[in-house]
């Protein structure tokens, strides 16, 4: 049954991704890769949150933090996307989005976690 949670908040994850970022592109261009930031950034917070409760039930569990959260956030995509960025000359923007990414996203799972304890 574990698995069936994980691939239903899976099959909602992926495309959330996808819109999200297509939606931020359609609003701030592709020079930096803000749509892969926001959505890693709130998948990191929400699992603070499933993660901090430390009450949830194993369904929610595999639903939100397993499934969807996994789906939603891409350590992938983060590490092309700044790789892209580098071979492009854009140095500052790639060290940006290396060093931005990781604080907000330590620091979103930290205040997930904190908002529930």
């Amino acid at each position: 049954m574990t698995a069936l949670w994980v691939a239903l908040g899976a099959a909602v994850g992926a495309p959330t991704r996808y819109l999200v970022d297509r939606a931020v592109r359609d609003r701030l261009g592709s020079a930096f890769p803000w749509g892969t930031f926001l959505v890693n950034v709130v998948g990191c917070l929400l699992l603070g949150l499933v993660a901090g409760s430390g009450t949830a039930p194993a369904a929610v569990v595999a639903l939100v933090g397993t499934g969807f959260c996994g789906a939603l956030t891409t350590y992938s995509t983060y590490g092309w996307e700044a790789l892209v960025l580098a071979e492009r000359g854009a140095w500052r923007a790639a060290a940006a989005y290396v060093l931005g990414s990781t604080a907000a996203g330590l620091g979103a799972a930290a205040l997930g976690w904190t908002l529930v304890n």
